[in-house]
């Protein structure tokens, strides 16, 4: 390992709050997915006119098709989602320093995005007064002497709630993990909805693949590309690595600590695994994702055949989505679980024993890794119930494998050789499930 490589540490977010429905909201507008269970959240297709002369003006115009997020009352009456029902926040972050003068920035990083983006000076000034007051970062270009602006570059980052942040790019060295990054394109904000500012996080930096960027009008390189174009990481390990810890976790080796690192895999992770290399499969990038192959599941021993099945691994998704039969699976197989409609999800006894919960497991490539007993257990759903970490993925055609399935495995994303490597870590799951409120 060279001596500039280290572990980019993951801090946990202290106002952060866990919700499972705030949660499932969320993923519902990141990935614009259905619901195919039933709860007060369901995805319309509605028709709106704008006319000659602004809307609800019959002549001429342009008739558009929206699909968005509805939510239904209890009257029977729907509205578009408000913010405030889905999770703004961020569980972890993670420490960048940008420019000359290092301006220091807690970014969400994200496999499933390819985007690095900041809030900046940039932004209107009412805007970047409410992000001030939330205690965000800001970078200021102009205190920078290696910013370079990019000149007819933009960029835009948007969900299905209709939600979105955008702004102008340039490029500037970039910190990560001791491992400088020079001329990195990042993308400055100078358009930010509330949803944004809500959050913890100063932005976000991507790790998926640089096609789905979205600068125009071309996309830029991310941070991973630019470590292997200019050589900052070894040949042999053109890769990153995720490690989630566990609050449990404080009597291991890592103490608990949740990780990157950039350029090598770390050999305490492999001692205490008893390995001394992943198991690898080849992931498909087509769609700019880490995909794998996921063909397969297990329920307390039993095999749940997915032929042709595939997951996509993500960073920035706290649950596990997949398909409604293995949902039903895994919680018929959990003592006293129920669906709750309300909830929009499974919940199961907070009384649950570790000792009464099911082995699931989930295949990448041909082989099998588990999931925690502790990750099935998301956060509290009120009435003496947890919300489930395995939830179900609406009309989606794949899986979506984030963090409850992540705590489970030491994680290598090789960009070099596209494919994606998995270790299995001992379950550290006690005698009592007790999820954190925060």
């Amino acid at each position: 390992m060279a001596p500039s490589l280290q572990r980019a540490v993951r801090i946990k977010n202290k106002n952060y709050v866990r919700n499972g429905l705030k949660s499932y909201v969320y993923l519902m507008n990141k990935y614009s997915f259905a619901p195919t269970q039933p709860g007060p959240y369901s995805r319309e297709s509605k028709v709106t006119h704008q006319g000659k002369f602004g809307a609800q003006k019959l002549m001429g115009g342009k008739t558009k098709v929206q699909h968005a997020l509805y939510k239904t009352a209890a009257d029977g009456t729907q509205d578009r989602v408000p913010s405030e029902d889905q999770q703004n926040d961020s569980e972890y972050l993670t420490a960048v320093e940008i420019g000359s003068t290092k301006q220091k920035f807690m970014l969400d990083f994200d496999t499933g995005s390819s985007d690095l983006w900041i809030f900046s000076t940039e932004l209107p000034a009412s805007t970047l007064s409410q992000v001030k007051s939330a205690k965000h970062a800001v970078f200021d270009p102009s205190a920078s002497t290696t910013y370079k602006e990019t000149s007819g570059s933009t960029w835009q980052i948007s969900y299905g709630d209709g939600s979105s942040a955008s702004g102008i790019v340039g490029t500037d060295d970039v910190t990560i993990g001791g491992l400088t990054i020079k001329g990195q394109s990042i993308e400055l904000a100078n358009q930010a909805a509330d949803q944004f500012i809500q959050g913890a996080e100063d932005g976000l930096l991507g790790l998926a693949f640089g096609t789905i960027n979205t600068v125009k009008p071309k996309p830029v390189n991310t941070p991973v590309e630019n470590m292997i174009a200019q050589d900052d990481i070894p040949k042999d390990m053109e890769l990153f690595t995720a490690y989630l810890g566990s609050w449990r976790d404080t009597n291991a080796a890592d103490k608990g600590e949740s990780f990157y690192t950039f350029g090598f895999i770390d050999p305490e992770v492999l001692s205490d695994a008893g390995v001394t290399e992943p198991y690898y499969t080849p992931v498909d990038n087509s769609q700019g994702f880490w995909m794998v192959d996921s063909a397969s599941a297990s329920v307390a021993g039993k095999t749940v055949e997915r032929s042709g099945n595939t997951a996509i691994i993500d960073t920035g998704t706290t649950l596990a989505l997949v398909d409604d039969a293995t949902c039903k699976a895994i919680y018929d197989a959990i003592p006293g679980s129920t669906y709750d409609n309300t909830q929009q999800g499974y919940v199961f006894p907070t009384s649950t024993k570790p000792a009464d919960l099911p082995v699931v497991t989930f295949a990448v490539g041909d082989q099998q890794f588990a999931v925690p007993k502790e990750a099935l257990a998301f956060a509290s759903a009120g009435s003496n119930t947890v919300y489930g970490g395995i939830q179900s993925r609406g009309d989606m055609t794949f899986d979506i494998l984030g963090d409850t399935f992540l705590k489970g495995i030491y994680a290598v994303f090789d960009q070099g050789q596209t494919r994606f490597g998995a270790i299995q870590r001992k379950d550290q799951t006690g005698d009592t499930l007790e999820p954190p409120q925060s």
